[in-house]
Parts: C-alpha cells; structure tokens; sequence
C-alpha cells in the first residue's frame, strides 16, 4: 500500500499493493493496521456505503457537521468517477480548496477524505458502482454540503453542464460563501 498527498492538507491518495497473475489480480482494499501505521491517521471506520449511478450523475458537495462529522475511505468499484474532496475546515491553510481525482476499477485507486471535507463525485462512465467507509455514523440532521457549482470553489465535475444530472436535494444546496461550517 502507498500513500499519497494531495495538495489538500490532510486528504490522500491509496494505492493498494496488486499481484496479478493469469489466474486475474489479488489486493488488499484496507488493513486498518497498515493504514493507521502508514497514515498516522485513525482508521477505524464503522458504515460502509454503496451507491450505483449513472452517466451524468453528480453526487455532492455533501458533509457531516460538528459530532456526527465523517471521514471517507472512497473508491470506485465498476465504471468510472470524477472524485472530488472540497476543504471545508475554516482553520486549515487549504480551506475552500478542492481536489479531484479519476477513480475506476482499473486504477484500484481510494482516496482518503478527512472529517471536515466536502465530498462528491460525477459519474464519466455508463453505470458506476462506488464505495465509501466512513469513520462515523450517518446522522440526518448534521448533514449539509455546498452547491455543487458554486462559483467561489468552482469545482471542474469533467461533464458537459447539459450532461449533469442531480437531486433535487443537491440542486439547492447553499452556497459557500453563505455557509457556516
């Protein structure tokens, strides 16, 4: 397993160790011993989240706030994603930054999202299976995020804007200068 940084403080990049062979490919997902050893972070999580979506779909900017806020372990199981962590600590050198990334099966590649963070995806493929561990349990009040194209983050999604397709939950999401995290 290797370790990433991002230009995000605290948010990595995972790349699991694969041995393949003509029999197909074996890799570890998560060890959280070795994550903990290599990260120095806390890897316990306790809720693994599975969604499947398609092209177009676009997932975010969602978070957890205050007790109930959570890390993410994410990856991209079948298809292919634009992964996105958007800090959102008021404290951190990188607040209001965001970072993106293309996870797909082939790539195997998991990023790491600390509590704190904006997170959200787009899907670039047909059909997209993702993955996310989080560190916490969900918790309906705590929840809020960012509008997913707000002009202060401005977050390039890598899908055509008549292409994006989202909730109606994530289409009034409030903006970044409006929030209190």
């Amino acid at each position: 397993m290797k370790i990433k940084e991002t230009p995000l403080k605290d948010c990595y990049i995972i790349e699991p160790t694969v041995f393949e062979d003509d029999r197909g490919y074996f890799y570890e997902k998560y060890n959280e011993k070795k994550f903990e050893e290599i990260t120095g972070l806390n890897g316990h999580f306790v809720q693994d989240n599975i969604s499947k979506s398609s092209y177009g779909v676009l997932r975010g900017v969602h978070l957890q706030k205050g007790e109930h806020a959570q890390a993410k372990l994410v990856s991209c199981l079948e298809g292919k994603v634009y992964d996105v962590a958007v800090d959102l600590r008021e404290d951190s050198p990188t607040f209001g930054k965001w970072f993106g990334i293309e996870l797909t099966l082939e790539n195997k590649l998991q990023l790491y999202v600390p509590r704190g963070f904006g997170h959200g995806f787009s899907v670039l493929s047909e059909t997209a299976v993702f993955a996310y561990k989080c560190d916490n349990f969900y918790n309906k009040e705590s929840e809020g995020g960012v509008l997913w194209n707000d002009e202060d983050i401005n977050v390039d999604w890598k899908l055509p804007l008549e292409d994006v397709v989202l909730s109606e939950k994530d289409a009034v999401l409030t903006k970044f200068s409006e929030h209190n995290f």
